[in-house]
């Protein structure tokens, strides 16, 4: 099980810690499998890091669906 350590836009963050948000869109990059557990941490671009996170555990990955919009070389995953 590997821990990935994400940087995330205000935007989204905001609707990650509502609920709103149980998704991620991400390049394929990292050898992400379902049981890995991840951090998304707020990041301004004008500011760099927040300080405030979310944590996560990964239970769904998307990959390999070119055909219905997903480019090849990224992932959904979900939580």
């Amino acid at each position: 099980m590997t821990k990935h350590e994400l940087k995330i836009l205000p935007v989204f963050f905001e609707d990650v810690i509502s609920g709103r948000k149980r998704f991620e869109l991400r390049k394929d990059d990292r050898g992400y499998v379902s049981g890995d557990t991840f951090i998304l941490c707020e990041w301004d671009p004008e500011k760099g890091r927040t300080g405030r996170y979310y944590h996560g555990r990964i239970s769904y990955i998307l990959r390999g669906c070119s055909d219905y919009g997903l480019m090849d070389g990224y992932i959904i995953f979900g939580w």
